[in-house]
């Protein structure tokens, strides 16, 4: 018989919150001793020789005296993790060892997942007052900062109650700024083991002991400074020059700023929009914008906002570097849902046009747009284009009206492309007859090229040699490519790789060379090589391989210590095996100094120390096992590399490794590159031109019911205030990431898109589509390595500014000639006159230029424009 089981609403309150209380707290166990425990439990018997005796955490602790846990301690193998009910149980039964503290622990919800908090947060604590005497307490993630670090400091400092108070956190490195919202965690609030929290109190006149504590160099409390609003850097906390960039674009956007300066934003904060970010981005972003427009900062510090983004979006998360449109992207999104005037979203089909006239389409299109979507963000940015689908097959059209937020639009690829490639010749005065590319790296070759693949393959910051090699018609058997390295021998055995062989390590150039297959052997190569090496296309020299002598000097010019030959023994009458091996070993020998009379040398045996020994290698340069040293085992089944292994001693007397390294630039290096240059006119024809959907991205064609490689076009339809024009200077393919750095040259005003337009005929109620600059995110550098800046006009003085991270220096307008990766326009008829007048720049403002076009280039200078630099620049602020 089954019995149903029936809760009232008070009784399930009330199981929710035993066992959630359970699950938040875990006891940290030493691991042995839990061990010892689980061996005495199972063998059942209470006066089992396992019995673990009292719990004992003694093996975790650095000491016992602070009880401070160890650094790195590990779960499962030095601790395990206990519920709080376990524990206690445990605790009852066995006890715990000489009073040593309970290791609790909450379970904190971090960002994408659940943790027991092993390690708390343990902070430094002391008074503006008296900052000698400094505390330590332990908190966890989660904790408030107001009960808790607030409380904790009351409590320890005996602050009087209603005493009115602010804390500062200070880093290590002496930077310090306020901790204006209290009512955030310590994880939010970026708080660290290791940081310090200053608290003062305000005096009984109203004023505060100090403008900012006296230890502190704070950027983020500047209450003598008065400057321009908006004026304003932002520190780079790691590797954050992409979020800066984006920031100071919007921050001088006029419409989204004013909104946010004026509070309008407090009103229409989106708590409960499951799409949002429970208003947390906006409140962070207002934060920020607030202080940058106070006029009384140089800098501030974008700590909290850019944890914000990192709890939501982890993409962010940590201090690599990332993509200022990106970044712009999911800020733009996430303002727009925190702060969407639409609480609840209804569930709305969408039509196709199915022979609709475009207009209507269009307005039903944007009505229900504003059904779902209605915000600050919307108003300012949101435009609607056209699409239309055309399958291939069965010749169906689909129209449909989208709205955009930014357009991405492409870049022109040019087929021709420059490359910087190193050539490495067997003869200056010889016809090249084949060669062979590479990309070298840290001595060796990362890859050899095949002739049938695509320069697309090689990247700009590759390095890549091409060699000549030599094809001998008089021996037509088969030629083997042959990969050198150079190697140095250590003066130690590894005996750690077994057999107990020298340790090396690559230095210099590798070199590629054709061997006939009957020339593998040791005696062949010995001599190849060392031909080879003393080529003038090796050493740098502009003598011919005849006129040196290759006893006297290898890759170089002279040796180092003036030697004129290698180690020799005594001559003596040899055996007639002696004679036998010499002959062998003189087929692959240097040649005896060349000023030495031929008959003299015919008559002196000499035997002679090699001056390297020629090992098989695999494509990293190291020796296979099995292969052994000095063997003759090469093999051809695939591309052949082998060493050259030098001494120390040698290579130091015999091989001018300074000398051997050395190139000459050719004059077609001082030629300057020609530079793709294109309109930004014409990036936007490309954006709007038929192409053919992606094989990863097709469309379902709802007449043939199958997925379809359809034909695509964009229009334009309408345009919102603000225009946010992304350049899609960054390839991304299977094979290949690559950043084009095409001149593109924009104007700086009347940007007209009436061309651009769908509709040819606007009404006069229309708004104009003409548009002027109002701020440019920069890009430096590639993929890797770039840096991002900001060229931006203060709405309310009309003054262009340079924002490269915290400083801020003044710009005009023939300055503007940078990488621009993403531009800023605003419709001319939203445009308000400069309130203030323009600051004095001096020199500087006499420097305006008539030119209303900038060009804009990919500049490999990580530290920015050189322009921005200049004397005539006004720096307002340096740390």
């Amino acid at each position: 018989m089954t019995e149903s089981l029936r809760f009232d609403e008070n009784g399930l309150e009330m199981q929710d919150h035993e066992v959630m209380t359970m699950l938040s707290f875990w006891y940290v166990v030493d691991r042995r001793w839990f061990d010892q425990w689980k061996e005495f439990v199972e063998t059942g018997d209470q006066n089992s020789t396992s019995f673990p005796g009292q719990i004992d955490n003694a093996e975790l602790f650095e000491d016992l005296d602070s009880y401070h846990l160890k650094d790195r301690l590990v779960e499962d193998e030095d601790f395990v993790l206990v519920p709080a009910e376990a524990w206690h149980k445990l605790l009852a039964w066995y006890g715990i060892a000489d009073d040593q503290p309970p290791l609790e622990r909450k379970v904190v919800d971090l960002p994408s997942t659940l943790k027991v908090e092993v390690y708390p947060i343990e902070i430094f604590l002391c008074l503006h007052s008296n900052m000698e005497n400094v505390i330590t307490a332990k908190f966890s993630r989660t904790d408030s900062i107001r009960e808790s670090v607030c409380g904790a400091m009351c409590q320890a400092f005996s602050v009087p109650p209603g005493s009115e108070c602010r804390l500062w956190m200070k880093s290590s490195d002496s930077s310090c700024e306020r901790l204006r919202n209290v009512h955030m965690s310590v994880l939010d609030a970026c708080l660290s083991s290791g940081m310090t929290v200053i608290m003062e109190t305000r005096n009984a006149d109203g004023t505060w002991p100090s403008s900012r504590p006296q230890i502190m160099n704070s950027v983020e409390e500047q209450d003598s400074y008065r400057g321009q609003p908006g004026v304003c850097g932002l520190t780079n906390l790691g590797n954050t020059c992409f979020m800066n960039s984006a920031l100071q674009c919007l921050s001088n956007t006029p419409p989204l700023t004013e909104y946010f300066l004026q509070n309008s934003y407090v009103d229409e904060l989106n708590f409960t929009n499951p799409l949002g970010m429970k208003g947390e981005i906006a409140e962070a972003y207002a934060d920020v914008i607030k202080q940058m427009w106070s006029g009384r900062h140089y800098s501030v510090v974008p700590r909290v906002f850019k944890t914000k983004v990192g709890h939501f979006a982890s993409q962010f998360l940590g201090y690599q570097q990332h993509d200022s449109q990106e970044l712009l992207s999911f800020l733009l999104d996430g303002l727009h849902e925190d702060l969407n005037r639409v609480k609840n979203k209804e569930y709305i089909e969408l039509r196709d046009a199915d022979g609709r006239q475009d207009q209507e389409v269009a307005e039903e299109a944007w009505r229900n747009h504003l059904r779902r979507n209605d915000s600050v963000i919307v108003d300012t940015f949101h435009g609607l284009f056209k699409s239309t689908l055309v399958c291939p097959e069965c010749h169906k059209v689909s129209v449909t009206f989208d709205p955009f937020c930014y357009l991405s639009v492409p870049l022109p690829v040019s087929k021709e492309r420059v490359m910087e490639v190193f050539f490495v010749s067997l003869d200056p005065y010889a016809k090249p007859v084949q060669m062979v590319v590479a990309d070298v790296f840290n001595h060796r070759f990362y890859k050899i090229y095949n002739m049938g693949e695509s320069l697309s393959a090689i990247l700009d910051r590759d390095d890549i040699f091409v060699y000549e090699l030599s094809v001998l018609e008089e021996q037509p058997e088969e030629q083997v490519l042959l990969a050198l390295y150079l190697r140095e021998r250590s003066h130690y055995r590894d005996y750690g790789s077994g057999g107990g062989s020298y340790g090396t390590s690559l230095f210099g150039h590798p070199l590629l060379l054709n061997v006939p297959r009957s020339s593998c052997s040791q005696e062949a190569l010995y001599n190849l090589f060392l031909q080879r090496l003393t080529e003038p296309s090796c050493s740098g020299d502009a003598n011919s391989a005849d006129d040196i002598d290759p006893s006297e000097q290898s890759g170089g010019p002279a040796e180092a210590d003036g030697s004129s030959e290698p180690p020799a023994e005594q001559p003596h009458k040899p055996t007639e095996e002696e004679n036998e091996e010499d002959k062998q070993e003189e087929a692959c020998s240097p040649s005896p100094p060349a000023n030495e009379h031929p008959a003299k040398r015919r008559a002196c045996h000499v035997r002679r120390k090699r001056l390297f020994s020629i090992q098989a290698v695999n494509s990293n340069g190291t020796t296979e096992r099995g292969m052994g040293e000095g063997g003759s085992a090469v093999s051809f089944s695939s591309q052949p590399y082998v060493a050259i292994d030098w001494e120390p001693d040698m290579k130091k007397r015999f091989y001018n490794e300074n000398e051997a390294e050395k190139y000459v630039k050719d004059p077609s290096m001082e030629v300057p590159q020609q530079h793709m240059t294109v309109q930004l006119q014409q990036c936007i024809e490309l954006f709007t031109t038929v192409e053919t959907l992606e094989e990863e991205n097709p469309w379902y064609c709802p007449v043939c019911k199958k997925h379809q490689l359809a034909t695509k076009k964009l229009d334009l339809w309408s345009l919102p205030e603000v225009l946010i024009i992304h350049l899609k200077r960054f390839s991304y393919t299977k094979f290949t990431r690559e950043k084009l750095d095409s001149i593109v040259e924009f104007p700086l005003r009347d940007l007209d898109f009436s061309g651009f337009l769908l509709r040819k005929t606007l009404s006069s109620e229309e708004p104009p589509s003409r548009y002027d600059l109002i701020a440019v995110s920069n890009h430096y550098g590639g993929l890797r390595d770039g840096h991002y800046t900001t060229y931006a006009k203060n709405k309310d003085n009309g003054q262009w500014y340079y924002f490269d991270d915290s400083k801020v220096t003044y710009a005009t307008e023939d300055q503007i000639t940078s990488a621009a990766y993403v531009l800023f326009y605003q419709r001319q008829d939203k445009i308000r006159k400069p309130t203030l007048p323009a600051p004095n720049t001096g020199p500087a403002s006499s420097t305006q230029t008539s030119n209303d076009t900038a060009s804009c280039k990919d500049d490999e200078d990580d530290a920015g424009p050189s322009a921005a630099a200049s004397a005539s620049s006004i720096t307002m602020e340096t740390e």
